[in-house]
């Protein structure tokens, strides 16, 4: 059932196929860009190691990052609403570890808060970049705090609200879904030029030509054409202030220990959160 309404809506053009483009990104993924996602999950929740530790990543896409926990020592439960992607995680699973059961990977939704009572805790609860995507943001956000336990870290990445060019955004968005797959070049093209362009003519200016498309996604280990897409793409779409997002989580008694901002851009700003021990 959970698969047919994926479909539903991604036929109805109420939703960007996540999966597919995850899919296609696992051909260009490499240790280094493995390598670049521990880095950054080590960065931010301030640890060299994940041994011992329960992680479960809501909303796990390409499951790149569920990969970088496990290979840094946590046990890793992954979840996805996209068929595609769950099936992109578990590509990864039996090309990097065998199959290991301390890594489980299931569809279900972090809007079902049923499934996720039945998770129980986690040391570390991470969702980058995927709560915005559910069509019902706050009630996703409220969702993940009984699966942290006291003590526990929660890093999640939230769409920067830049007012009204979120909501321009929002109907590119919109638009891109609801064109045929064949004639969404027309919307990716120009869109890149709109997004990359300053950057390319920068490079340029200084006889660097693309320097900032060759390095892009040495921090995160991503790619600058797949996450362009991920972005046109992305609908559901919401957004959120950093601040709307910390006094969120204070008032559920967490407390910020690590934030990294997108500088007022496009993006996602990064928290990670401490949860209270009692």
């Amino acid at each position: 059932m959970m698969a047919e309404g994926h479909a539903a809506e991604v036929s109805t053009g109420n939703r960007f196929e996540f999966g597919a483009n995850w899919a296609r990104f696992l051909s260009v993924l490499d240790d280094r860009r493995i390598a670049g996602a521990e880095d950054s999950l080590r960065a931010m929740l301030g640890v060299a190691d994940l041994d011992g530790k329960s992680f479960v990543d809501v909303g796990c896409g390409s499951g790149l990052f569920s990969l970088a926990a496990y290979r840094l020592g946590a046990s890793v439960h992954s979840f996805d609403f996209d068929p595609k992607s769950v099936a992109c995680a578990q590509e990864l699973r039996r090309r990097f570890t065998g199959s290991d059961p301390h890594w489980v990977i299931e569809e279900a939704s972090a809007l079902d808060p049923t499934y996720l009572a039945r998770l129980g805790t986690f040391d570390v609860v991470y969702s980058w970049g995927v709560l915005h995507h559910t069509g019902f943001m706050w009630p996703a956000l409220e969702n993940v705090v009984p699966l942290v336990k006291p003590g526990g870290l929660l890093f999640i990445a939230i769409y920067n609200d830049q007012g009204t060019r979120s909501k321009r955004w929002t109907r590119v968005k919109q638009i891109y879904n609801r064109t045929s797959p064949g004639l969404r070049w027309t919307v990716l093209w120009p869109t890149l030029m709109v997004t990359w362009g300053p950057r390319f003519l920068k490079d340029l200016l200084v006889l660097r030509p693309f320097r900032q498309w060759r390095e892009y996604g040495r921090d995160r280990g991503m790619s600058p054409w797949h996450d362009h897409v991920d972005w046109i793409g992305g609908y559901p779409f919401e957004v959120a202030k950093p601040e709307e997002i910390f006094r969120f989580y204070r008032d559920r008694g967490f407390m910020l220990v690590n934030l990294e901002t997108c500088g007022g851009t496009v993006g996602c700003n990064q928290f990670v959160f401490r949860k209270a021990l009692s």
